[in-house]
């Protein structure tokens, strides 16, 4: 091979490299976060905040008021990301959002979204909307907190109350069949470890061999 020809496909390789990397660079330089947070005095949970970035790193805020700050990191698919970035774009990222219904309703928790890129920030506070794109986007942050709070409570269990995790697969399984859990394929490796344990007791197994398998055929898996 010509020194020519070896030059040519080494500067070739770094331009495919640079526009291997570029997308990443700008999701990382410019990525946008989108923050969920729901203030409910004497509810449980008091407090909730899920915050997602373009790149699907997310984490979880969610506690009583008088507890301190404790966000858990997690990671969120493309699909469900899009779809809230989607969401908000219709909502003009929140600029100038108006989103409460300005009626006379029952208090159902403070809630914000908020819109941060490049120093570009916008924020809105409702009590309770009407706006269909609103709407939404509010049901997947409360479904991802749901999952978080599942996802939790078993593992508690399986880690300080073995007895007690068949009563959490249970409220697992009623969330799954509400439909309300965005993302429900992100508890199977802990379904798994709990139907492969031989110190729980086998109802219990049983129970998240079956979520699990009705989850992946949902999947397609």
């Amino acid at each position: 091979m010509s020194a020519r020809r070896k030059w040519v496909r080494r500067e070739l390789s770094w331009v495919l490299l640079g526009l291997l990397l570029f997308p990443v660079a700008l999701t990382a330089a410019g990525g946008a976060t989108l923050t969920y947070r729901r203030v409910f005095k004497d509810s449980t949970p008091e407090f909730i905040e899920i915050k997602l970035s373009e790149d699907g790193a997310a984490s979880s805020d969610i506690r009583q008021l008088s507890e301190d700050a404790n966000p858990q990191s997690f990671q969120v698919g493309m699909g469900v990301r899009a779809k809230a970035f989607a969401l908000a774009g219709e909502l003009h990222n929140f600029d100038g959002a108006d989103l409460d219904v300005h009626r006379r309703v029952a208090n159902l928790g403070q809630k914000t979204f908020r819109y941060e890129k490049d120093g570009e920030v916008h924020e809105t506070q409702f009590n309770y909307t009407i706006n269909h794109s609103a709407s939404q986007l509010v049901m997947i942050f409360e479904g991802l907190a749901q999952q978080r709070e599942d996802l939790d409570l078993l593992e508690q269990r399986l880690k300080y109350d073995r007895l007690g995790v068949n009563d959490a697969l249970l409220q697992f399984e009623s969330h799954l069949s509400q439909r309300s859990l965005p993302e429900p394929e992100g508890l199977l490796p802990v379904l798994d470890r709990i139907a492969a344990d031989s110190r729980l007791v086998d109802v219990a197994r049983q129970r998240a061999r079956a979520i699990a398998g009705r989850i992946r055929t949902s999947q397609g898996q």
